[in-house]
């Protein structure tokens, strides 16, 4: 939960290009390789459990309603599906986030299944719901 409109959310989320700055925790570099009206394909240098590895993302910005993606990372060996969607409430803006993770190597299903669930989320709240609320709720 945010204490800032819908339209103040979105500004920032849906501002690719400035992720690096207002979510370093989260985002190393951010580069938007084509646009195709609401449709962007983007380059990133991501961070997870300290690790920085390269993401592909085909994403759907969904005007003052956030953003649907489809990642890839060869290098971690994973593809996901991520959709970040805002909803006008009375205190403000609810972030609704779920990103499901395919694992495509064998080994690493054993060690990163239990972390990507409960441990992913909560360090994803940390970087951006609560960077979020940092910037906007002054």
């Amino acid at each position: 939960m945010i204490k800032a409109s819908v339209e103040e959310v979105f500004s920032i989320i849906a501002d690719f290009e400035n992720m690096p700055k207002n979510f370093p925790k989260v985002a190393e570099s951010i580069t938007i390789t084509k646009q195709e009206g609401n449709n962007l394909e983007i380059d990133a240098q991501v961070r997870s459990f300290g690790i920085s590895f390269p993401v592909q993302m085909k994403t759907i910005i969904l005007p003052q309603r956030g953003f649907i993606s489809d990642n890839q990372s060869p290098k971690f060996g994973t593809s996901g599906h991520e959709e970040l969607l805002l909803e006008k409430v009375r205190e403000g803006t609810r972030i609704n986030y779920v990103y499901e993770v395919d694992i495509h190597k064998k080994w690493l299903r054993i060690v990163a299944k239990p972390l990507i669930g409960w441990f992913a989320m909560k360090t994803w709240e940390k970087a951006v719901v609560n960077e979020l609320k940092k910037i906007l709720e002054k």
